[in-house]
């Protein structure tokens, strides 16, 4: 829980009126569609609180102790601190990771007093599990809470929310997004990312620059504190920034996707995108010419072009060795990453691919490419080492400057949104059957909604709580089967009755048991398409396309053409980003 008053110097900020809009109506226009401000000016006012800071830390009660070697060992604030982060993850995978657990214990050593250094030399020897217990335990209290206490505390957090979760921009009271500076814990990263265990370390107000408009009223530090820096910069949209120590990469307070600015550079986006449908067919027909070219240089950026496009594989960014994991993109290839195969399981030219990408995610895919792309991949890989590159004459800028003369605006990025975008159109048209059910819909709208995230490459890991939800959830089918069988019979027995008597009441008592029995029905179908739908998704991530390469358009006017109410969807949030999309789109929009 965030606190605010109660939570020492670091929390307590002097108390200002409310920020609010006093624009009136000007609050709840068709905001995107306001008088456009000159090129590279994003706002003329901006007003804020600054960043809600994460709570200081509490020390463990005196009865919960941290073992070391069997023995009990008091450790200092700092030490207990960062030995606190890892007890709490004791029961997950995390904490069984060899690179996990040596960087924990590398940054462990160092916040350490030399005390402890010289007594704490192995992680094996150390006991976290009474640690462990006490924050499992709290969990447990804070759940079993009464309905009182826990509205006090969302009273709390409201209050919070109100003071810091709102700003004005160009007399728009908006919505920020994650108002609230990241709690200190241990890096995580995705997939197998070598920098896992490793601390991330406290935010302070020394660490943060603020971003506000000079007429403003500038946010005050907390109290003892201030801001490393005040800007007053309308070309940018974030609201304070610092610099995470992990990956030594700058982090942002911005607007919330509902708002102003982020709705009009969704839009933007997806416009981009489109355009490119305009131009796909001539810049395809331009690659498959460079596929013949007598200059090396354009047959291997034709050939990347040809992965991004059908692939959707992103254009790959160089980086310093050894600042983070071992992942490449399309440009950054090497011939260790695929395997040539003439034919494979009956299929000709075939390419397998088995990379890291973005976030550590491996990508493998067996793809049976045109005879020509096979080809020149030969004569790309032809003298050279598994760890040379595969296109040594191609690199990001090179590839992004050749995209931008093809089409303004036109990135890798572009690309994998129109083909995903175009993918989910295209696969809603073949699999939605207007005869089905709602729930028999949505089936179809998952599918095709997997369709992009397996081109996209969106995974996850099965769930840890899969296999107990499906069991739940088979529970759940077989009750309703012995409900439906149940409704059979009455309704036979009803029938009949009917048949014998032929009166009123035992006819108006068969029309009762038909109804029960379609209702029982619709419900069990309901349930059979949850499981298959849990089934099918349990490895795919399919949040990640929908809210970020998919124009919404199409599933709004999927949405309204075959009535699925939009909240099947988009939730709440998500409603509020694509604002602009369901007062724009109707039935017949065309991506």
């Amino acid at each position: 829980n965030y606190r605010t008053s109660s939570q020492s110097d670091l929390g307590r900020r002097p108390q200002t009126p409310k920020l609010g809009c006093s624009y009136g109506s000007l609050c709840i226009s068709r905001r995107w569609e306001e008088e456009k401000k000159e090129d590279g000016i994003k706002w003329t006012q901006l007003e804020h609180r600054g960043p809600y800071f994460a709570p200081l830390y509490e020390p463990l009660p005196d009865d919960v102790q941290f073992y070391y070697d069997g023995k009990p060992l008091k450790l200092s604030l700092a030490t207990e601190e960062i030995a606190t982060f890892y007890a709490k993850m004791l029961d997950h995978e995390y904490t069984t990771k060899e690179i996990f657990q040596e960087n924990f214990f590398n940054d462990w050593k160092k916040e350490m007093t030399s005390e402890e250094q010289k007594i704490i030399k192995d992680l094996d020897k150390c006991d976290f599990r009474e640690i462990h217990k006490y924050f499992v335990d709290k969990s447990e209290a804070r759940k079993a809470l009464s309905k009182e206490e826990k509205q006090k505390l969302k009273e709390e957090a409201d209050k919070i929310q109100e003071e810091y979760g709102y700003c004005i921009l160009d007399g728009h009271r908006e919505k920020i997004g994650n108002f609230k500076t990241e709690p200190p814990g241990l890096f995580r990263g995705r997939g197998d990312h070598p920098k896992m265990g490793m601390l991330k370390k406290r935010i302070m107000p020394e660490d943060v620059v603020i971003n506000c408009s000079k007429d403003s009223k500038i946010p005050e530090p907390p109290e003892g504190h201030k801001w490393k820096e005040v800007r007053f910069d309308n070309t940018v949209t974030w609201l304070a920034s610092w610099t995470e120590n992990i990956q030594n990469t700058l982090k942002y307070i911005m607007l919330n996707p509902s708002s102003k600015l982020k709705g009009e550079k969704d839009w933007q986006k997806y416009e981009v995108a489109r355009r490119l449908k305009d131009v796909v067919h001539k810049i395809r027909a331009q690659y498959r010419a460079d596929w013949k070219s007598k200059e090396m240089k354009k047959r291997q950026r034709a050939v990347a072009l040809y992965f991004i496009d059908k692939l959707a594989l992103r254009a790959g960014n160089e980086k310093e060795e050894g600042e983070t994991a071992d992942t490449v993109g399309c440009c950054s290839l090497r011939v260790e990453h695929i395997k040539l195969h003439p034919k494979l399981d009956g299929q000709r030219h075939v390419v397998e691919f088995d990379f890291l990408g973005k976030d550590s995610i491996r990508y493998y895919n067996k793809v049976s490419v045109e005879k020509l792309v096979f080809k020149n991949l030969q004569l790309f890989m032809k003298n050279k080492d598994p760890a040379d590159d595969l296109f040594e004459r191609l690199n990001t800028s090179i590839l992004n400057r050749h995209l931008q003369r093809l089409m303004e605006g036109l990135s890798a990025k572009v690309f994998r949104t129109y083909n995903a975008s175009i993918t989910l159109q295209e696969q809603l048209k073949a699999l939605t059957n207007s005869e089905d059910t709602v729930a028999g819909k949505l089936l179809s709208y998952n599918r095709a909604n997997r369709a992009v995230a397996i081109l996209c490459n969106h995974q996850r890991s099965t769930p840890k709580t899969f296999e107990k939800s499906m069991q739940n959830l088979q529970t759940k089918i077989d009750a309703k089967k012995q409900q439906v069988e149940e409704a059979q019979q009455e309704l036979k027995k009803a029938e009949d009755e009917f048949e014998e008597t032929k009166d009123a009441k035992a006819q108006a008592n068969v029309e009762k048991k038909k109804k029960l029995l379609k209702r029982m029905e619709e419900q069990l179908a309901r349930l059979n398409v949850q499981a298959t739908d849990k089934e099918e998704n349990k490895q795919i991530a399919l949040g990640t396309s929908k809210l970020n390469y998919l124009d919404p358009r199409i599933s709004i006017a999927w949405c309204k053409k075959f009535g699925v109410p939009i909240e099947k969807i988009y939730n709440k949030t998500q409603r509020e980003k694509f604002a602009w999309a369901i007062d724009m789109a109707d039935e017949d929009f065309e991506f």
